[in-house]
């Protein structure tokens, strides 16, 4: 598997979804085999990265084995998720427009759409805020992630999206970003109806053990 392939493509096709803008944002996979977590560059336009610029550093310690870039600034929420979170592959931090007008307001997203209560992992939460890049930041996200949201809002700032793979985190970042749009736009006619959490789980488990083709 060729993660910094994957990694260099993720970030063009970020900037095409309209999910960041310029510079900003990043994404990493985790490779379990290895214990290694391949990240993209800080601060660099992704329309210039090329394989040769992806870092791979160690889950055990964070520290950088491969590359000669320094590595996203939010390094340590990447790692944190992957050690608090063993079933995740991937994680795209995005700075989507819709989910960012509830980040600015600290308000979580409900699922009030089928596809949010099977992606999702039911109530989107808002991290308490705090600077970019610090150790802080990585524990408030740890915390409105849970062991099982498969999301969550950035206070000011973003969203962070997990997947079991990178196609799956794309997944969550655009689940999320078409809830948070349609929310906004529904609390301006009247009062949005939220799916009961246990229909919540009973989607969540149907998605993810029941759903599609099998193997």
């Amino acid at each position: 598997m060729n993660y910094k392939a994957e990694l260099v493509a993720a970030g063009k096709l970020m900037l095409e979804k309209k999910l960041t803008v310029e510079t900003w944002g990043n994404i990493s996979i985790y490779d379990a085999e290895s214990g290694l977590v391949y990240m993209t560059p800080s601060a660099m336009p992704y329309h210039t990265i090329v394989e040769d610029d992806v870092v791979v550093v160690r889950l055990s310690d964070g520290a950088v084995v491969e590359g000669h870039r320094k590595p996203t600034v939010e390094k340590e929420l990447h790692l944190g998720i992957y050690r608090s979170r063993p079933e995740i592959r991937a994680v795209i931090h995005t700075h989507p427009v819709y989910s960012q007008v509830f980040a600015v307001l600290h308000q979580s997203i409900p699922p009030i759409i089928d596809e949010a209560a099977q992606a999702l992992g039911g109530e989107v939460l808002a991290a308490e805020y705090a600077l970019p890049g610090t150790q802080e930041l990585a524990d408030n996200t740890l915390k409105a992630l849970g062991k099982d949201k498969m999301a969550c809002l950035l206070a000011n700032h973003g969203a962070v999206c997990l997947g079991k793979d990178l196609s799956k985190a794309f997944k969550t970042c655009a689940v999320l970003e078409m809830t948070a749009q349609i929310y906004q736009m529904a609390l301006q006619i009247g009062k949005p109806h939220v799916i009961p959490d246990d229909l919540v789980a009973f989607m969540r488990d149907f998605a993810e053990n029941h759903y599609g083709q099998g193997k």
